[in-house]
C-alpha cells in the first residue's frame, strides 16, 4: 500500500489559501482525517499561507504552489497523490481588478478550469469535481424575485463573465464526458481571513485607520450575504451528497443595501471601541462602471435535497466577524504592508 492508498479521499483543493478556501480547508482538514487534502495555490495577492499554520504539519494536509496555468505541474500532482477529487475555488475575484485587467480573469477563471477538468475526466471512475461559482453569473435582479438555479446567465463584468464562462464548461463535461461534476452559485461571502479589499474588511480597516469608508454611488446596491463558515458545510454535503451534473445554490435570504452593511459595521464597532459615531467616516464616491443592483439566492433546492440551513443569524455572524478583525489587527496590517509574502520562503522553500 503506497502513502496515499491509506485516504480514503485524495482531494485537490485549489486556491486553498484563500479567504474560503482557508475556512473550507482548517474546517475539513481537522475534521476528515481519513482524507488527503492537497492545497494548490499559486499564492498572488490574496493568497495567504499563514492563515493555514494550525494545519500545514498535520499528515493528511499538503501544500503545492502551483499557477492553474501550468499544466504539466498540475498533471505532476494529480499523478503523484492519485487524486480522485476536487474542489475548485481557485479564481480571480475581485471585479474591480476585473475590469482594469481582466486578462488575468480570463486565463486563471477559464483556462485554470479546462485544466483541471482534462485532469479529472483521466482520473478514476469515482472522480468528483466540485466547481465553487458566484451568483454573479445571473447579473442584476430587480426589486422583486430571485435568482434559482434556472435563472439564465447575465453576466455584466469581466469577472462574472470569466466565472459563467468556467461554469458553462464545467457542465459540458458532465454532458460529454459524463464526468461527476457538481456545481455551486453562492452570494456574497464574509468571515475572517477575507482579504482588506472586499467591502468589511475594508470598512473595519479605514475605520480602524479613521480614513474614509468609500461606498459606490447611492449605496443602495442590495446584496445577500453569506457566512463563510455557513458556505463550508454546505460545500462539504454538496461534494458528499449533491446530486452529479446537479447545480446548487447558496445563500441565507440576507439582503441588505450596501449602505446599511457599512452603517451596521460602523455602529458595532462604535460598541466595541467605544466613542463614534463612526457612520461620520462613510463618503459616496463615483459608481463602479456596470455595477449590479441586486443579487438574490433562493436555496431551496439546497436546503429541500441536503437539508443545509445556516447555524447562526446574519447579525451573529457579522458580530462575530467584527470582532475577529478587531482582535486580529495584526493580520490586517500584514495583509496591508504585504509582510505575509514571504512565509511561503520562510517556512516551505527552507524545510
Amino acid at each position: 500500500m503506497t502513502s496515499t492508498e491509506i485516504y480514503k479521499k485524495r482531494l485537490a483543493v485549489t486556491g486553498g489559501a484563500g479567504f474560503i478556501g482557508t475556512n473550507l480547508l482548517l474546517y475539513l482538514v481537522p475534521k476528515h482525517i481519513d482524507y488527503l487534502f492537497v492545497n494548490i495555490d499559486c499564492l498572488t495577492y490574496a493568497g495567504n499561507l499563514m492563515n493555514l499554520e494550525s494545519i500545514e504539519d498535520r499528515p493528511n494536509y499538503v501544500f503545492k504552489k502551483i499557477d492553474l496555468r501550468e499544466f504539466d505541474r498540475l498533471k505532476a500532482v494529480f499523478d503523484e497523490y492519485d487524486l480522485n477529487g476536487v474542489i475548485h475555488l481557485a479564481a480571480e475575484s475581485h471585479v474591480d481588478r476585473s475590469i482594469y485587467g481582466p486578462a488575468d480573469f480570463v486565463n486563471t477563471n477559464i483556462i485554470g478550469t479546462f485544466h483541471l477538468l482534462e485532469l479529472a475526466r483521466r482520473g478514476s471512475r469515482d472522480f468528483r469535481f466540485l466547481h465553487v461559482s458566484t451568483d454573479e453569473v445571473y447579473g442584476s435582479l430587480g426589486p422583486k424575485g430571485y435568482f434559482t438555479e434556472d435563472t439564465p446567465y447575465r453576466p455584466s463584468s469581466p469577472y462574472s463573465a470569466s466565472k459563467a464562462a468556467a461554469d458553462h464548461l464545467v457542465r459540458s463535461y458532465f454532458k460529454t464526458y459524463d464526468l461527476n461534476v457538481v456545481t455551486t452559485n453562492c452570494s456574497n461571502n464574509f468571515g475572517p481571513f477575507q482579504f482588506p479589499e472586499k467591502l468589511i474588511p475594508l470598512t473595519i480597516n479605514n475605520v480602524l485607520e479613521s480614513k474614509a469608508v468609500p461606498v459606490y454611488g447611492d449605496g443602495r446596491q442590495v446584496r445577500d450575504w453569506l457566512y463563510v463558515g455557513d458556505h463550508c458545510r454546505a460545500l462539504e454535503l454538496v461534494f458528499d451528497r449533491g446530486q452529479a451534473g446537479a447545480t446548487y445554490n447558496i445563500g441565507c435570504n440576507n439582503e441588505l443595501p450596501n449602505i446599511e452593511l457599512v452603517r451596521m459595521v460602523c455602529r458595532l464597532m462604535d460598541k466595541r471601541l467605544g466613542g463614534g459615531p463612526r457612520e461620520n467616516l462613510i463618503e459616496f464616491v463615483g459608481d463602479r462602471p456596470g455595477h449590479d443592483r441586486r443579487y438574490a439566492i433562493d436555496a431551496a433546492f439546497l436546503r429541500k435535497t441536503l437539508g443545509w440551513r445556516p447555524q447562526s443569524t446574519f447579525e451573529e455572524s457579522l458580530a462575530a466577524t467584527v470582532g475577529w478583525y478587531l482582535e486580529n489587527t495584526g493580520w490586517l496590517k500584514s495583509c496591508l504592508t504585504g509582510e505575509y509574502r514571504d512565509y511561503y520562503e520562510r517556512n516551505y522553500l527552507r524545510r
